[in-house]
């Protein structure tokens, strides 16, 4: 292992690494703009030079590979005056556009500019005018003006995308990024390359014009769309709806975990996002002669547990079917297993519902199933034994079903009015646990406002096993509460003593009870998650 010194500071390494590397595991920033971790090295910006003693001349960090005995210095004056330097050419062409412009406040030419240059320009010429704001896909805006030619976003769809969309066209001060013509930048994963561009260049056009990002606040989170559970960071603003047409959430950006996703998320999951604000259920109802009508939490709970303890004592417990989610928590999962299979002996309990005919997959993160928390659904619940949601509705056909709880589904769009309203015929009442208005609604007899998982603490296992966090962005809309709160009132009202209603509390009742999850809390997990395999074996151990 090469030892070496970095700033006076000494480290031993793997023999491989490069000095940007080094720095990185150090804490030591150097600066750079064609360098991403996720990307091939290029070494075309020259801002990551260093001085390395012994050489001739300034290296660059991101193509340097350490070597036993090494010696580097990131804050010489040679190294502060190459970095200026290589700003003020980066500066010469570059409009000022700073005040009009999305990248503001996180934007690399202005932090290095400040932290590394503060220079007057001694350019006396006219600037170079190029092509300014113009879409160059559904998702993405491009200025030319403002581009620092990195090559990020080229090596991204070259590398990663593989869909070679981007290139650079002419040369010297007349270079360009642009799209190869006849193509547009429509890959599934084209919002990567607004994360990864250091500037202004390349701007969302759903993020565009809508706020500076010094109002924005931020939440780490699992990507709700898939199985694949791609981490990511809620960035969202709660005291500016005014400004972004009551919006909360603002935007969606992936957050690195090697395990996982990497730096990158797909297009699907980074735009569905709105449904958090719009059409929501702010509030408890009951249905009416008159339609669905406004009620409280104090009214509408315990209806619910009267009717589902008289459901039970009078018809059996094979009278009721429950219809839990795989858009639900483990958490919320495992009080649904302990309320309805364990405490009032329902044998019901049926989640899946084959994907749809065109559900989307590939080989890098789109996964068929679009539910979060299948595997957990599949290891919490009672044994399903390849039973469907489509058996609770043979059983309701039958007339055997009286009551019917629905969480998070809405059964009108995966099997049709038709089908919901002749399964339902014979039912007397159905519950359904939800986040947003749904043609289900009217075949429903009690509705219980729910928060979404932007709202609400707890854990989602993936595909993978990997047992991961969400933390709560925003404040449950309106009068609408997390599930698990709703479960944990409802198990009081039916006799079901539970230790807390804290996502936390619920989580360890379910790590001693369920094998799989044994030894696994909020602290071991982290925000990279735990492999249940990884567990498993260590219990074994």
């Amino acid at each position: 292992m090469p030892t070496l010194k970095i700033d006076g500071r000494e480290i031993n390494v793997e023999k491989g690494r490069t000095i940007i590397q080094v720095c990185e595991q150090l804490g030591i920033e150097v600066p750079r703009y064609c360098y991403h971790p996720g990307l091939h090295v290029v070494g075309s910006c020259r801002m990551c030079m260093v001085e390395v003693e012994k050489m001739p001349k300034l290296q660059i960090a991101c193509n340097t590979p350490v070597a036993d005995g090494m010696v580097v210095w990131t804050q010489t004056d040679k190294v502060k005056e190459a970095r200026r330097s290589v700003l003020e050419f980066l500066l010469l062409n570059h409009p000022l556009d700073c005040p009009v412009c999305d990248r503001a406040g996180e934007c690399e030419l202005q932090n290095y500019y400040m932290a590394h240059a503060q220079h007057n320009s001694r350019l006396r010429e006219n600037k170079i005018k190029k092509r300014k704001a113009f879409p160059i896909g559904p998702h993405v805006v491009l200025d030319q003006e403002r581009c620092v030619l990195c090559s990020r976003c080229i090596r991204f769809t070259d590398e990663i995308s593989k869909t070679g969309e981007l290139g650079i066209f002419n040369r010297g001060t007349w270079s360009e990024v642009d799209i190869y013509p006849g193509r547009q930048l429509d890959n599934k994963y084209s919002g990567n390359v607004v994360d990864i561009c250091p500037v202004g260049a390349l701007l969302d056009r759903d993020f565009r014009y809508q706020m500076s990002v010094w109002y924005l606040k931020e939440a780490y989170s699992v990507c709700p769309g898939c199985s694949m559970g791609c981490n990511i960071r809620i960035h969202y603003n709660t005291t500016r709806p005014h400004k972004a047409q009551g919006r909360r959430i603002m935007r969606l950006k992936p957050r690195f975990n090697e395990f996982v996703n990497k730096y990158w998320m797909c297009d699907e999951g980074r735009y569905n996002y709105k449904w958090n604000d719009l059409e929501r259920l702010p509030f408890p109802m009951t249905h009416e002669q008159d339609g669905m009508k406004k009620s409280s939490w104090s009214i509408i709970l315990p209806l619910v547990a009267d009717q589902i303890k008289k459901t039970v004592e009078q018809y059996g417990a094979n009278s009721v079917g429950i219809v839990p989610s795989p858009q639900m928590t483990n958490e919320e999962l495992y009080l649904v297993r302990k309320l309805f299979f364990e405490h009032l002996k329902i044998p019901f309990l049926h989640f899946y519902i084959p994907p749809k005919p065109n559900a989307t997959e590939d080989n890098f993160l789109i996964k068929k199933d679009k539910n979060p928390n299948s595997r957990g659904a599949e290891l919490i619940l009672p044994e399903q034994k390849g039973l469907t949601v489509d058996a609770i509705f043979d059983l309701a056909k039958s007339g055997q079903l009286k009551l019917l709880y629905v969480f998070h589904t809405n059964l009108v769009e995966h099997f049709g009015s038709e089908a919901v309203r002749e399964a339902l015929n014979h039912i007397n009442t159905v519950v359904y646990q939800g986040t947003n208005e749904s043609e289900f609604l009217p075949f429903c007899t009690y509705v219980l406002a729910a928060a979404t998982y932007a709202e609400k603490t707890g854990t989602f296992t993936n595909f993978q096993g990997r047992v991961q966090r969400i933390t709560p962005a925003v404040n449950p809309m309106g009068d609408s509460r997390p599930s698990l709160e709703i479960l944990s009132d409802l198990a009081k009202l039916l006799a079901l003593e539970i230790p807390s209603s804290t996502a936390q509390d619920v989580f360890a009742d379910l790590a001693g009870n369920i094998p799989q999850f044994s030894g696994m809390n909020y602290t071991n997990i982290g925000f990279t998650g735990k492999l249940i395999q990884e567990n498993a074996a260590a219990a074994a151990d």
